[in-house]
């Protein structure tokens, strides 16, 4: 029935794959928990990686630590290094000509949600930002939110119903006075929005509005110093600043 003894250098063969597969378990995480004796992990090879290369290019960032913003931003060198940092960082969300998009804010002009100073860029980039836009469905009808977004439309030029606008302004003095302000022009120590201006994270229309009253909004921009050095970050910001702080 060819039922044949196995050769014995295939017995041996397997005898020695299985020795190795114990050893490597032995050596290297595989089981559960066990970090291995080697205590080898992929994200501490990444870190060392990213240790090597920071030692590698420190001297090329040297020159930068005792540099002030305005001053990189006027250095035509670190601002490509600035812009580099920028494309491979920022770009995936902001743009690459920083002009942003629908809920990504615009780089490149002085409307700024936290602030435009170096030191207010610099906090943005280091340890992030969360914007809220609590939704107000509950205590709000739809069309008193759609009131509201007459209102807040006329803020800024658009067209908008003048007896609705009444109404609306009367609801935004109840609801939206307290983080946008009783001129709509916003609170930078909050992160709420300059409503008098042409700049619409998520457009000007009335159901956007709506929208964005009844649904509430939420927006995280991600801490980032974990990632770049101090040096880097001080380039990255001299070059955002220096998008609308021409030298």
């Amino acid at each position: 029935e060819l039922n044949n003894p196995v050769p014995g250098w295939w017995t041996w063969m397997f005898l020695l794959a299985c020795a190795v597969a114990l050893g490597y378990l032995f050596l290297m995480p595989g089981l559960g928990t066990y970090q291995g004796l080697l205590g080898y992990s992929s994200a501490g090879e990444v870190a060392q990686q990213q240790a090597r290369m920071a030692e590698a290019v420190r001297p090329i960032y040297a020159r930068f630590d005792t540099m002030s913003v305005p001053q990189i931003a006027a250095d035509a060198g670190a601002r490509e290094i600035g812009q580099r940092l920028f494309l491979n960082t920022c770009a995936q969300c902001h743009g690459s000509d920083a002009k942003g998009g629908p809920s990504f804010p615009n780089l490149a002009d002085k409307d700024w949600l936290y602030g435009g100073s170096p030191e207010a860029i610099t906090q943005t980039i280091t340890y992030g930002r969360i914007g809220v836009m609590p939704a107000w469905k509950a205590a709000i009808a739809p069309k008193a939110a759609g009131d509201i977004a007459q209102y807040v439309r006329s803020l800024s030029g658009l067209d908008a119903d003048p007896e609705r606008v009444l109404r609306g302004q009367r609801d935004y003095q109840t609801y939206c006075i307290a983080c946008h302000g009783a001129d709509g022009k916003g609170n930078q120590v909050l992160g709420a929005p300059n409503l008098t201006d042409e700049v619409w994270l998520y457009g000007s229309s009335e159901a956007s509005i709506v929208k964005t009253i009844l649904d509430g909004r939420e927006n995280h921009m991600p801490a980032h110093g974990d990632i770049l050095t101090p040096v880097q970050i001080k380039l990255l910001t001299a070059w955002v600043w220096g998008l609308s702080n021409k030298p």
